[in-house]
């Protein structure tokens, strides 16, 4: 079979970059800004993006690209004779599988957010009652379950239709409309009265915040989520790699995916933090903070049935985006094991995603009395694997692959990612590659453990 290629540079960009887009970067980054001390946690976190995300990215295209097939069967064709790198490509097939069996679940909440916003279902509602509307999704098995089946079969419906035909023309027009979208809500929550105490407390460095967070919390904090925002670690960016020219070298195309993450992260908390100021309400963490606080700032605004669809369109689009790029390397990895079409790996993985996801969508329902980690949910207990163990392992074995003789080795990694015009990888670079970044992996991990 003759593989596919992406049709442009700007798929390329727009698909690898909505590919680390996701949910986490809405809540979570503008949530940790606040917590570790505003700007000053910015600054920490785009060194250690600088230092070891785009690194990790720039990897991870150059073994997708040097062997032009998917995280599967990638090492077959990189690995030394005789060795054993190749069982990683399993686990990376592993390892999108576990995302996907929880993270389809949570982008159909935004679907169904979406649709109780636009409906107006939240109107009029006092803080008690949002939580509640919150709480009875959750116990209807019915709607989490329709919902995530619609996640599923829309994505692999999609990818079926082709590279360039389905997956590059659907993620581009969804990452555009996404981007015109946050920069309309952020203008509208920086204008609002009261906005300008949230963009104090988001855009001021805030040292005695990083005093009490303590720095070495706030560094790991910050190292954590410019690792994580990036989706390093089960192939999600080797795929990508595979299916783009040699153009352009890997270096600077992983800066600008880190540039347009980083924009989309930093976007959300001027959409969040004004309206929360404006409003008089606390930026909670977590999940609460988009299910409960901002239905509730909706609300209270002029317009606001129509601010909060525009919103959770936006949090569906970049929910949405994860789930097709990573759909995507699910199929490919099938395709490359079976030898099956594309229709056919879409019907296949269609079918097992959703039975593989069902344990997510029924654990706050039906199975509420199963914990498969102590008092953890189903989500948790998936999320502790990938987020915990399975990224930064995976990370931690793709960086050793490109820096050591008995992997890939550092000058097949150096030329294939220096191949063609833009930034480059530098000799100076290597000691920190071969040395320093592992050491970071293993900081990572060892606080995701503990």
């Amino acid at each position: 079979m003759e593989r596919e290629h992406l049709g442009s540079r700007l798929g390329f960009i727009l698909l690898s970059a909505g590919c680390a887009i996701g949910i986490g970067n809405v809540w979570k980054f503008p949530w940790l800004v606040g917590q570790y001390g505003g700007s000053a946690f910015v600054l920490i976190y785009l060194v250690c993006l600088i230092i070891l995300g785009i690194p990790a990215t720039a990897m991870e295209f150059a073994m997708g690209r040097a062997a032009q097939t998917s995280p599967v069967k990638m090492y077959y064709k990189l690995e030394p004779k005789g060795s054993k790198w190749y069982i990683h490509g399993y686990v990376c097939l592993a390892g999108n599988y576990l995302l996907m069996m929880y993270y389809t679940t949570v982008a159909g909440w935004m679907i169904l957010y979406f649709l109780k916003t636009a409906m107006g279902t939240f109107d009029g509602m006092k803080s008690a009652e949002v939580k509640g509307v919150f709480n009875q999704m959750l116990a209807s098995p019915a709607q989490l379950v329709i919902a995530m089946a619609i996640i599923v079969v829309l994505g692999f419906a999609i990818n079926a239709m082709g590279l360039q035909n389905g997956l590059e023309r659907v993620t581009k027009f969804m990452m555009l409309a996404l981007l015109a979208i946050m920069v309309v809500l952020a203008i509208h929550s920086i204008v609002l009265p009261g906005g300008k105490e949230g963009l104090s407390f988001y855009l001021l460095p805030n040292w005695a915040a990083v005093k009490k967070a303590g720095i070495f919390n706030t560094i790991t904090a910050a190292m954590n989520q410019s690792f994580f925002t990036l989706s390093i670690g089960i192939g999600a960016m080797a795929i990508f790699g595979s299916y783009i020219g040699k153009d352009h070298s890997l270096y600077g195309e992983s800066v600008n995916v880190a540039v347009l993450d980083t924009f989309v992260a930093f976007t959300a908390g001027l959409i969040i933090f004004p309206a929360c100021f404006a409003y008089g309400v606390e930026p909670d963490a977590g999940p609460s903070l988009i299910f409960i606080t901002l239905p509730n700032i909706f609300n209270h605004m002029a317009g606001g049935r129509v601010w909060g669809a525009l919103f959770f369109v936006f949090m569906t689009f970049a929910a949405f985006s994860t789930v097709l790029a990573v759909f995507e390397n699910i199929m490919a990895m099938t395709m490359d094991l079976h030898q099956v079409s594309r229709k056919k790996a879409s019907l296949i993985c269609c079918i097992l995603v959703f039975l593989l996801s069902l344990p997510c969508a029924l654990g706050y329902n039906v199975l509420s009395g199963v914990h498969p980690l102590g008092k953890a949910t189903f989500l948790d207990f998936e999320d502790f694997l990938v987020s915990n163990l399975i990224l930064p392992i995976g990370t931690l074995i793709f960086i050793l692959f490109c820096t050591m003789k008995k992997g890939w080795g550092w000058d097949a990694f150096v030329k294939e990612a220096n191949t063609g015009k833009g930034m480059k990888i530098q000799k100076w670079m290597r000691p920190f590659f071969t040395f320093m970044m592992p050491i970071l992996i293993l900081i990572i991990l060892l606080a995701g453990l503990f």
